[in-house]
């Protein structure tokens, strides 16, 4: 019904070919609603500067040129450690207080609050701003209101664009209410925007001069330009908590992996309220380990698709350029050949010269073989602009939960994630308590 047919492949020879023949404009499908709603029902405010996620060739180039520089630079992403780490005192604090006095038990509707936590770190970062989601007053309007706007992109996107819909030659009732949704993230993150011009203007007028080094992203943005600034914050509010969740399951799973990882994070937070630092964050290898295992076992993306940039041999067929090939590899993630002892919670694989959980196999032999397999953030230049920010967020996040509790999970793992515009995570039921006394139950 108008949408764009796929040839799919699950063979990681042809990923390679597809990637390294994607060119300097890799033409990525998918976003159409987004580009409707961008080009199309609002033109009169994006004015052809719509964004990363749902424009191609020089208009995607210009604007990752122009906000590559600030995303993707390790410099600019150190200066929120400490904002960072305020948001997820927060959420320890928020934990605490929602568990049940006698089970410990978190309420049924927790997920609700890593949702929050997901979206209170992103915006440190996109808004320059804490909405106050985790604090006990946190039903801030505009920011409740953010919040379900989100949550109904990522349903209602998936619905329009993964299933048969004639929104393309009629304005269905689903569209429209889409179309509202997205008009509410744009009317809330330009009326923050404006709320941090406001801000930056009157400390000007006071004299406050912060050197570049200590500049908000946000900030540096607006150096661009406002529209520029303000759409790059929408991009980057959609985060999930989908990878968050699973680190968590598969730690809760695998006690003793979670006692090596609350090993290490004790030697970078003594206490349990130390700050973060550039220098303790350079000595986690294990925790970045988990967090690559956990996305191996629950990825978030379902597959990768470009437009062939030319003719190609695929799995010894000839492809003609212009073709559109999905790149699946949920089947490669568990599978043998390329992960040995797949079905196993091994974050040793992913790091150099370490042994199994038995102290036998190599780490090296459990190791990726083709790269082409395990790509979580994308590849080549159309890669997540928002990886630096996503990877500080849970590294931050998950060293703070497991200095403060131990995690358990006392429920069926089978379906964790649901498929939805990307998988999301299933409601979980999670109960804590502090390290001292026991467990945090996942």
């Amino acid at each position: 019904m108008g949408g764009t047919s796929y040839l799919m492949t699950h063979n990681p020879k042809d990923f390679e070919v597809v990637f390294r023949n994607e060119g300097v404009w890799p033409h990525r499908p998918g976003s159409d609603t987004l580009r409707y709603h961008r080009k199309t029902h609002r033109k009169d405010f994006f004015q052809g500067v719509e964004g990363a996620l749902p424009t191609q060739g020089k208009t995607w180039s210009d604007f990752r040129s122009a906000v590559n520089p600030i995303l993707m630079q390790p410099k600019n992403v150190r200066l929120y450690y400490k904002k960072m780490s305020q948001v997820n005192q927060e959420f320890v604090q928020r934990i605490k207080a929602l568990r049940d006095i006698d089970t410990q038990e978190a309420p049924d509707d927790f997920l609700n609050v890593i949702n929050r936590w997901t979206l209170e770190s992103v915006s440190v970062v996109a808004l320059d701003k804490q909405l106050g989601l985790l604090k006990e007053s946190g039903d801030n309007d505009q920011a409740v209101l953010l919040f379900k706007y989100l949550d109904d992109f990522f349903e209602l996107t998936a619905d329009l664009e993964m299933k048969p819909s004639i929104w393309r030659y009629v304005k269905t009732p689903k569209l429209m209410k889409l179309m509202k949704s997205l008009d509410g993230v744009q009317e809330i993150t330009s009326a923050y925007v404006d709320e941090a011009i406001e801000r930056l203007e009157k400390e000007a007028k006071e004299g406050v001069v912060r050197p570049e080094s200590e500049q908000s992203v946000l900030e540096k943005l607006l150096k661009i330009d406002k529209k520029v600034a303000t759409v790059m914050a929408m991009d980057m509010l959609p985060y999930t908590s989908s990878t968050f969740t699973a680190a968590l399951l598969c730690l809760a799973k695998n006690p003793e992996k979670q006692a090596v990882l609350r090993e290490e994070v004790m030697k970078v937070l003594p206490e349990k309220d130390s700050e973060f630092t550039e220098a303790s964050m350079k000595n986690v290898p294990y925790l970045r380990a988990c967090i690559k295992e956990s996305q191996r076992i629950y990825p978030l993306f379902i597959s990768n698709g470009r437009f062939l940039n030319r003719d190609s041999v695929l799995s010894g067929y000839q492809v003609p350029a212009g073709t559109c090939v999905s790149m699946v590899p949920l089947s490669l993630l568990s599978s043998e050949e390329h992960f040995p002892k797949a079905a196993e919670f091994l974050p040793e694989r992913w790091i150099r010269n370490a042994t199994d959980s038995n102290g036998q196999c190599p780490a090296n032999d459990l190791k990726l073989k083709n790269p082409f397999v395990f790509l979580p953030f994308g590849f080549g230049p159309r890669m997540c602009v928002g990886k630096r920010i996503v990877d500080m967020e849970l590294e931050l996040g998950i060293a703070r939960l497991f200095r403060n509790f131990s995690i358990e999970f006392n429920h069926p793992t089978e379906n964790a994630l649901r498929s939805s515009l990307i998988n999301l995570p299933n409601s979980v039921f999670l109960a804590a308590r502090q390290l001292e006394s026991t467990c945090f139950v996942l």
